[in-house]
C-alpha cells in the first residue's frame, strides 16, 4: 500500500479591539474557539468570539480575521442582544453601497470583503452597549493544498489577551486511512506542550490544544497579551490504486491523483536571476545561498543552466550542460560571484532562458524555467503585454514557467498573468530571515518531475474543473471535480493518461468502483467542484480581455453568491438594523431544582448479570488501544493531582458500557463541585450555588463552562472536558484530560499514561509484552467516548490489573 504524507494547513487570526487599543480592563474576551473539520482535504473552520463591554457605556469593538490565502470566507455573523445578524454575500460594488447607505443612517455595519487577490484580512465592527456581551462567529472553506508531501493546518493564535476559554479542536475525517498523525509548531514547544492532546482512529483524527490562562502568558512569544504563535497538524493518508482516490455524491465527483511509485524523470532547467541594483545587500546574499544549496541537489540525468541580468545577460555557459561535480563546483563559483548593479531587462533574459532549452531538447526529460526578481523592467523591452507575448510565443506551451517575486516592489500581477499563459505559477519570496529557505523550499516542489503531459479524461463528466496539466510533481497532487452526466454512475469512467520519461502510460482501474460518500458529504463534493471551479476561473479571467474576460467574470461571481464565498468579486455585510438597541432586563431565574442524592433506582433483576463498563488506553502509535472491562456499582478515581489539592472522582451508570452518573470535583481544602445531567453544584465554604444554563461558573481559580454536550473544566494547569452522552435514553459522563499536568505524580484513570507493548505471539492465542510480562488477550472492541461523536475501536482486552499494572482496588473509592 502506497502512502502520501500530508500536512494540514489552518491560519486563523483573530483581533478584537476598540477604537484605539483599549485599556485590558475595558473589555473582556472571554472565549475564543477555533473548530477546524477536514474531510477528503477539504477543511472548514469556524472560528468564535465571545467578547463582554465591562465599561459603563457604549464601545466599539473591532474585529479583525486573517485566514489562508487560499480560503473563501462563507459565513460571518453576529450574535447581539439575543439575536443573530447574518453576513450576506453581495457582489463587490453592491456590498460597499450597503454598507455605505448603512453607516450614513448611523446604524452599525461590517463589511468583510478580500485585500486583493490574497484574501488575507477580514474585519468588521460593532458598537456593544455597557456590560453587553457579542459574539462574532466566521466561517471558511478550503481545498489543502498538497506540497512537498504534505498539507499543513497551521492555527495562528492572537487573541490580544489571555483568554479563560481558549481551545482549539480539529477532526479530520479521511475515508484512505490515516497513517500517522503529530503536532508540532511554536505553540507545541515548551509550557504549551501538554495542553495539546491527539487521538486517532483508522479513519479519523482528533487534535484538541486547551492552554490556560497562565500558559498563554508564559509560553515563548507569548506575553500579558497572551498567545502569539503557531500550532501545525501533520498527518498522512494512505494511497491504495494508482488511479488515486475517487469520491461522488449527489451528481458530482472529486478525483485526487498522487502517484508516487514512479520513476524520476530528468530534467533541464535554467535559472534566470535578476542582478539588478535593486537587489543589493541582503536579498542577493539570500539568492546566493540559496542558489548553491539548490545546486547541490542536482543530480547526473539533469541539465542545466545559469543566466544573470541587470540591463544586459551575462552567461555561465551559453548551453545547458550535464550536472556532475565539476560542472556544479564551477556553478557554484560563478553564483557566489555574482554582483548586483545596473536597470531590469526581463523580457531579454527570459527569452535567452527558452532559447537555451529550446536548443537542448532532450527525450525522456521535463524541462522548466525559473526566474527570479524583484522589480519591473526598466531596460530592453518595457512593455508588459509584449513581454508577455513574447515568452509566450517562444516558450510554446513546450514547458513551464515559474516566476519568484522577491519583496513588494515587484509587480505580482505581471509575473502570475505570464506564470498563467505558460503553465506555471507565481510565488511572492518574502524579504526576512528565512528568504533563502522560501527559494529553495520552491525549487524543492518542483524538483522531482515523475509525469509530463498529463491529460485527466472522464467519460460520463461534465462541467469539469482544469484536466490538463503540463507536469506532475513528486510530493503534489491533481485535483479535478466535475459533474457526473445525468448522475449516472455506470457509464462515468475516469482515465489519466501522461508521459512517464520516455513512454505514454495510461492510470485506470475498469474493476474500481467509485466510492459513494451518501448524503452526509453530498454539500461537501459539490462545494469542493464549486471552490476549485471559482478559483480557476478566477486565474482565466487573469489571462483573458474584452467580452471573454466579462463573461468569465460574470460566471465566477454568480458562483460566489451561489455558494457564499467571499472572493475578490464579492463581499459580505453584516448589517445591524434601527430600533433594536433597546435593552431588556431579566430577573435570575428562580426554583432552580435542588440536586438529589438519589443515585438511580433500578430492577433487581436486572442484576443477574453484573453490570460491566469498558475503558480503553490509547497508544501513541497507531497499534490497537489496550481495554478492560470494571465490573459492578463503583466509584472510581479519576485525577488525583497532590500538589494543586485537585481530586475528581467519577460514580459508574446503570448503562452497559456507558459511562459515568456523576462526576464530583475537590479543589483546595473548601471547594467542592458536583456535576449530574441536570445541574452543576457549587459548594465554596459555606456557600452552595446551583446552576442549570449555561454561564460561565467561577470559583477561585476554578472555572467550569457548560455546553450542550460537553462541560470544560479548568483548575490550575489542569483543563478537563465532560462529554455529555446518550445511550438507550440514558444521558452519562465521560471525563478527559486536555491539558496534561506536569507534575509527575498526577495518578488516576484518565492519567494513565499511554500504553506501550509489543505483540510476541499470535497463535494459537496472541500474547503482548508489557514491561516483560507476557499477557494473553483477546481481541474486541469498544466505544471511545473520549471523542464527541464517540467511534467503536478494535482493541486488546486483557485484566484491568494487566492495563493498570497495578491493582484496580487503587483505583476505587468509597466516597465521591
Amino acid at each position: 500500500m502506497e502512502r502520501a504524507v500530508v500536512q494540514v494547513t489552518l491560519f486563523g487570526l483573530l483581533l478584537v479591539l476598540a477604537s484605539t487599543l483599549p485599556n485590558k480592563d475595558d473589555w473582556n474576551i472571554y472565549s475564543f474557539h477555533i473548530n477546524s473539520t477536514v474531510t477528503s482535504r477539504y477543511a472548514t473552520t469556524v472560528i468564535t468570539s465571545r467578547v463582554a463591554n465591562r465599561m459603563d457605556d457604549s464601545k466599539e469593538i473591532e474585529f479583525q480575521v486573517r485566514i489562508p490565502k487560499n480560503a473563501f470566507i462563507s459565513k460571518f455573523r453576529m450574535f447581539i442582544d439575543g439575536q443573530w445578524y447574518d453576513g450576506v454575500v453581495k457582489g463587490k460594488e453592491k456590498a460597499q453601497q450597503q454598507y455605505t447607505e448603512a453607516v450614513s443612517r448611523g446604524q452599525s455595519a461590517g463589511l468583510v470583503s478580500s485585500v486583493g487577490r490574497t484574501l488575507e484580512e477580514f474585519k468588521t465592527s460593532v458598537t456593544v452597549a455597557a456590560h453587553k456581551k457579542v459574539t462574532f462567529e466566521l466561517t471558511y472553506e478550503e481545498l489543502l493544498k498538497r506540497k512537498l508531501g504534505k498539507y499543513e493546518l497551521q492555527i495562528h493564535a492572537r487573541p490580544m489577551q489571555p483568554v479563560k476559554d481558549f481551545k482549539v479542536d480539529v477532526y479530520i475525517n479521511e475515508k484512505a486511512g490515516i497513517n500517522f498523525i503529530k503536532v508540532k509548531g511554536g505553540l507545541s514547544t515548551n509550557a504549551l506542550a501538554n495542553a495539546i492532546t491527539r487521538t486517532h482512529t483508522e479513519k479519523q483524527a482528533w487534535v484538541y490544544f486547551y492552554p490556560t490562562e497562565d500558559q498563554q502568558k508564559t509560553c515563548d512569544g507569548c506575553g500579558e497579551q497572551g498567545m502569539n504563535g503557531d500550532l501545525v497538524i501533520v498527518y498522512d493518508v494512505n494511497r491504495d490504486t494508482s488511479l488515486g482516490d475517487i469520491k461522488t455524491s449527489a451528481g458530482y465527483f472529486v478525483h485526487q491523483f498522487a502517484p508516487s511509485s514512479l520513476s524520476r524523470i530528468p530534467k533541464n532547467v535554467v535559472f534566470v536571476i535578476d542582478q539588478s541594483g535593486s537587489m543589493r545587500g541582503r536579498k542577493m546574499q539570500q539568492t546566493r545561498i540559496a542558489l548553491i544549496h539548490i545546486l547541490n541537489d542536482l543530480t547526473e540525468d539533469d541539465h542545466f543552466g545559469l543566466i544573470t541580468f541587470d540591463s544586459s545577460i551575462f552567461h555561465w555557459k551559453r548551453e545547458l550542460v550535464q550536472a556532475n561535480k565539476e560542472t556544479l563546483e564551477s556553478a557554484k563559483t560563478f553564483a557566489r560571484n555574482i554582483n548586483e548593479r545596473g536597470a531590469t531587462d526581463i523580457n531579454a533574459a527570459v527569452l535567452e532562458g527558452a532559447r537555451m532549452l529550446n536548443a537542448h531538447p532532450r527525450e525522456g526529460s521535463a524541462s522548466i524555467v525559473i526566474l527570479l526578481t524583484d522589480g519591473d523592467p526598466t531596460s530592453g523591452v518595457t512593455n508588459l503585454e509584449l513581454i508577455q507575448s513574447n515568452v509566450r510565443r517562444d516558450i510554446a506551451d513546450k514547458f513551464p514557467l515559474y516566476c519568484l517575486g522577491f519583496g513588494y516592489d515587484v509587480n505580482f500581477e505581471f509575473l502570475e498573468k505570464m506564470s498563467l499563459q505558460n503553465n506555471g505559477v507565481a510565488r511572492r519570496i518574502y524579504e526576512d530571515s528565512d528568504a533563502d529557505l522560501q527559494l529553495k523550499g520552491f525549487y524543492d516542489e518542483v524538483a522531482t518531475p515523475l509525469l509530463t503531459d498529463v491529460t485527466m479524461i472522464y467519460n460520463g463528466g461534465t462541467n469539469l474543473t482544469q484536466t490538463n496539466f503540463s507536469q506532475y510533481y513528486n510530493g503534489s497532487e491533481i485535483v479535478v471535480a466535475g459533474q457526473i452526466t445525468d448522475n449516472d454512475i455506470e457509464t462515468f469512467t475516469p482515465q489519466v493518461i501522461a508521459i512517464s520519461r520516455d513512454r505514454r502510460v495510461t492510470f485506470s482501474d475498469t474493476n474500481a468502483t467509485m466510492e459513494y460518500t451518501g448524503t452526509d458529504f453530498d454539500s461537501y463534493i459539490q462545494r469542493v467542484w464549486a471552490y476549485l471551479t471559482v478559483k480557476q476561473l478566477l486565474e482565466k479571467e487573469l489571462l483573458l480581455s474584452g467580452a471573454e474576460k466579462e463573461n468569465v467574470k460574470k460566471e465566477a461571481l454568480e458562483l460566489s453568491l451561489k455558494y457564499s464565498f467571499v472572493t475578490p468579486l464579492t463581499s459580505m455585510v453584516v448589517t445591524k438594523p434601527l430600533g433594536e438597541n433597546t435593552d431588556v432586563l431579566h430577573k435570575p431565574k428562580e426554583g432552580a431544582p435542588i440536586i438529589s442524592d438519589v443515585h438511580g433506582i433500578y430492577d433487581l433483576e436486572d442484576e443477574a448479570v453484573p453490570l460491566s463498563h469498558r475503558f480503553l488506553l490509547k497508544t501513541e502509535n497507531l497499534s490497537l488501544p489496550l481495554c478492560f472491562d470494571v465490573t459492578g456499582d463503583v466509584r472510581l478515581k479519576l485525577l488525583h493531582h497532590p500538589n494543586m489539592e485537585l481530586s475528581v472522582n467519577g460514580e459508574l451508570d446503570t448503562v452497559m458500557n456507558g459511562g459515568f452518573r456523576r462526576i464530583v470535583i475537590h479543589f483546595k481544602t473548601d471547594l467542592y463541585v458536583e456535576v449530574d445531567t441536570n445541574v452543576i453544584t457549587v459548594r465554596e465554604g459555606q456557600i452552595l450555588t446551583r446552576h442549570t444554563g449555561q454561564d460561565l461558573i467561577t470559583a477561585g481559580s476554578l472555572t467550569v463552562i457548560r455546553r450542550d454536550k460537553e462541560i470544560d473544566v479548568a483548575a490550575g494547569d489542569t483543563r478537563m472536558v465532560i462529554y455529555i452522552h446518550e445511550k438507550d435514553g440514558v444521558e452519562f459522563f465521560w471525563l478527559v484530560l486536555r491539558q496534561q499536568p506536569l507534575d509527575n505524580n498526577v495518578t488516576g484513570i484518565i492519567a494513565l499514561k499511554p500504553a506501550v507493548y509489543e505483540e510476541v505471539q499470535q497463535t494459537p492465542s496472541t500474547k503482548l509484552k508489557i514491561k516483560d510480562q507476557e499477557i494473553d488477550v483477546v481481541r474486541a472492541n469498544a466505544v471511545d467516548y473520549s471523542i464527541a461523536s464517540p467511534p467503536t475501536l478494535d482493541c486488546w482486552l486483557m485484566s484491568a490489573e494487566s492495563v493498570l499494572q497495578r491493582c484496580l482496588d487503587d483505583f476505587i473509592v468509597t466516597q465521591l
